[in-house]
């Protein structure tokens, strides 16, 4: 009764953004694992509300996502909820390699990510186990984003949710037929054209749809292109006995990179803000290769080009069996490949590049000298360029099994989770010739033989996860959960390409071997207090572990370390990143008159995180180069403590207007420093705040609609943030707001057309220059920091017939 009640009130309101319940945990009776997931025909659009959970929970519909922009990645959908900084480069939100997420100052290779329960992996830039939503499923085929800002589910398929779960949920088929169109234009000639078909219910519980998306755009800051191809199929038979759901994704994509701005204390405030690449001006790249200009820029140089282009396949089956009315057993199978590589063409004296190269074409003299600069000229097409790729392969399969039982006031959950996974990652250097220099939307093994193979890994590994809980019904207004899980992942390298002895600093090898760890008691207990119709209190505390990834061509990875010494010795004597999460709130919802005032949603929680073991690399000389993958030591260097609030609401006035503020602060403070070096000498980092991660945010959303026009603007205020381990340099806070302003046609209903829908959409609306995502420096006096996007403006026309 009370849901009902809620979406009665909140679809009676008809606010443009429910930004209703962005954190307000409006209560449920279902449990959040029986949950039925959005279907894109009842999914009324204005709902946003928070499970019957334990646990500070959020959800926000897929139709609230394209009010953010259409097209947007799942996860930048997020970024009004409280707690949440989510930045890139771009506004769609999609470019993997310059995103920063951080949820209660966990960044986002510590969270957890799952499409409908299968798992998606850590989101590393160059996955080796997994995939992003946004390439998952097509953002208009999101059909709801569950955010578990503390702890997610014991259930959750993930190796790395130390702080929390983003949950992206596909929508169903539509049970009447009909065919969804979206037309999308807008700055820097961006293009996006989606189709969806779906077949409306047939035979006896069937129903299906498939879509499709391409979508092109030019980089804001160089004549690149960003998009691709995707789409996404899914079959449902829903009956008395179970449910049936078949899925399928494809998805062809390249994302242009950027280079971050290198920031020093002698450089803040005259470094250059963009660091665009030439493409496909090539002349104009070798013009300024030959000027003075390239030499004065230091560290922010500018390269030729620079992109990710990644082709993934996605499909799983999962059947939900009732068997009986208080028994359910859901099965899932899902399969998942990807072939992937990232390149960047710059110039071949940088960043010990000339040392690399002289490993594999040896020569006289000095690395650097004139004579063996334009020796590797040569060899490199005599364009003073070089392209280097990181080639990868992933392929995974797994089964997830849940078994959910009703036994009077218990409700028991159990489950497992396998995953195989067989993933590969090849370092190759090409030549740029200077008279058939190639695009960057080619993949260079299709066109050339690799000059250097610098090396190849070869991982395989089993990940296996159970867990058991029970959800006792103390009494009727009150719920206790305690349960646990346990995780278990088998690992092996195996290295066929081997980098020369020395060739990147401090490196002999990468390691060949196995790497297996095991936690067989992760706990979790929380309590439910229904306290009125109108206020719940919650409290939940729960431990969590990431595992060790498993890339070499990851800088956290034990995979990645440059010498089978230290990796056995990384065996003996390092551990994986744990956490201690402990939240607690209330909620409350209340509909009255005062004055224009009709209603009111919130919620307000405390959290406190132990995080130990934190693991870091390491130098063990004074100077890690990026470009050549300078080797590193990897270590646990200590714990973090965290405390932090939220606070978010909706004021409701009638119908028409509401207003929706979330304000958060976060406090992450490192326990110990650390020492680098071959002198050892001592990082400062005891008592310094987690780098990267604001202080403070404050998000607001303001939602108007009259008629057939609906209008909403959000406000987004980023407190500062330290960008060094030590705290010597920080970027300054800043607000940027966007802005949304639509119309719907009033055609008649005999008409073939219906739901027509004009928007026009504003990113960055007041054109503000800061400081986007940031790369953390790991030496006093240096960071790098990408740029925030320009303001943009881009027009819909969605309908169906």
């Amino acid at each position: 009764m009370i849901v009902r009640t809620i979406n009665l009130l909140l679809a009676s309101t008809s606010l443009a953004w429910s930004a209703a319940t962005l954190a307000a945990a409006i209560p449920t009776d279902v449990p959040a694992a029986d949950a039925p997931s959005a279907d894109a025909s009842d999914d009324v659009g204005e709902i946003v509300v928070t499970s019957h959970r334990t646990r500070s929970v959020a959800e926000v519909s897929g139709i609230e996502i394209q009010k953010v922009l259409p097209g947007i990645s799942p996860l930048k959908a997020l970024q009004t909820l409280p707690g949440v900084t989510y930045l890139t480069a771009d506004p769609f939100g999609n470019n993997e390699q310059n995103i920063s997420l951080f949820v209660h100052g966990f960044n986002a290779q510590q969270l957890g990510y799952t499409l409908d329960g299968i798992p998606l992996g850590d989101q590393t830039y160059g996955n080796y186990n997994g995939l992003s939503p946004q390439r998952a499923v097509i953002s208009e085929n999101v059909g709801r984003v569950v955010l578990a800002s503390g702890a997610g589910d014991l259930g959750t398929a993930s190796t790395s949710n130390l702080g929390g779960t983003i949950d992206t949920f596909t929508s169903d088929p539509t049970k009447t037929r009909g065919v969804s169109v979206s037309q999308t234009v807008g700055s820097y000639d961006t293009y996006r054209t989606f189709v969806r078909v779906d077949s409306g219910e047939f035979g006896s519980g069937n129903s299906l749809y498939v879509s499709g998306v391409r979508q092109d755009a030019r980089a804001w800051d160089f004549n690149g292109h960003q998009g691709g191809y995707q789409a996404n199929g899914k079959f449902v038979h829903d009956d008395a006995t179970g449910k049936l759901t078949i899925y399928g994704a494809y998805s062809d994509k390249t994302e242009p990179n950027e280079d971050a701005t290198v920031f020093t204390t002698a450089t803040v405030g005259t470094a250059p803000y963009a660091r665009p690449f030439f493409y496909p001006d090539f002349a104009g790249e070798e013009t300024y290769l030959s000027s003075g200009a390239y030499k004065a820029a230091g560290s922010n140089y500018r390269n030729y080009y620079s992109d990710a282009q990644r082709t993934d396949y996605l499909a799983y089956a999962k059947y939900d069996w009732n068997v009986s009315d208080k028994i359910k057993w859901s099965n899932q199978a899902y399969y998942h490949h990807d072939d992937g590589v990232g390149v960047v063409a710059g110039p071949i004296d940088v960043a010990g590049l000339p040392g690399l190269f002289s490993f594999y074409f040896p020569g006289t003299g000095s690395a650097t000298s004139p004579a063996n600069l334009a020796r590797l000229t040569t060899i490199f097409g005599g364009s003073g360029l070089a392209a280097r790729t990181t080639e990868y392969r992933i392929n995974r399969e797994g089964w997830i099994s849940t078994l959910h039982l009703n036994l009077g006031n218990h409700d028991i959950e159990l489950g497992g989770w396998y995953e195989h996974q067989s993933s590969s990652a090849f370092r190759r250097w090409y030549a740029v010739d200077v008279n058939n220099p190639q695009s960057p939307y080619t993949r260079p093994h299709d066109y050339a033989t690799p000059l250097i193979t610098q090396y190849g890994s070869q991982v395989k590994v089993d990940e296996i996860q159970t867990h058991i809980q029970d959800s006792w019904h103390v009494l009727p207004a009150v719920t206790v959960l305690a349960g646990f899980k346990s995780t278990f992942q088998r690992a092996r390298q195996d290295v066929p390409v081997q980098p020369i002895p020395g060739s990147f600093s401090n490196s002999t090898a990468l390691p060949v071997g196995n790497l297996n760890t095991d936690k067989a008691f992760l706990p979790e207990v929380g309590a439910l207090w229904d306290v009125t119709g109108n206020e719940q209190i919650f409290a939940n505390a729960q431990q969590n572990i990431r595992q060790f990834q498993t890339s070499a061509a990851s800088g956290l990875s034990p995979f990645a370390l440059g010498s089978q010494q230290v990796f056995d010795a990384f065996k003996a004597t390092v551990k994986p990143e744990t956490s201690w999460t402990y939240e607690g709130g209330i909620r409350t919802h209340r509909s009255f008159s005062f004055g224009p005032i009709t209603g009111f949603e919130g919620q307000a929680s405390y959290y406190h995180v132990d995080f130990s073991n934190r693991l870091l690399a390491i130098s063990p000389t004074t100077v890690i180069t990026s470009i050549i993958s300078g080797a590193a030591i990897l270590g646990n260097v200590g714990s973090v403590k965290t405390d932090g609030v939220d606070i978010a609401g909706t004021l409701h006035f009638g119908s028409h207007f509401s207003i929706y503020d979330a304000v958060s602060y976060n406090n992450s403070r490192y326990e110990d420093n650390y020492s680098v070096g071959l002198a050892s000498t001592v990082v400062p980092t005891a008592g310094k705040k987690v780098p990267g991660s604001p202080d403070w945010l404050n998000k607001t959303v303001v939602s108007a609609n009259y008629g057939g026009v609906d209008v909403q603007v959000i406000g987004d205020y980023l407190g500062r943030r330290f960008a060094t381990y030590t705290n010597d340099l920080s970027v300054p806070a800043y607000f940027t707001a966007s802005a949304r302003v639509a119309y719907t046609l009033p055609l008649s209903p005999s008409f073939p057309v219906h739901n027509a829908t004009i928007s026009v959409n504003i990113t960055n609306l007041t054109d503000k220059k800061a400081a986007s995502t940031l790369s953390i420096g790991a030496a006093n006096g240096t960071y790098n920091a990408f740029p925030l996007p320009p303001r943009q403006v881009f027009g819909t026309l969605a309908f169906g017939f």
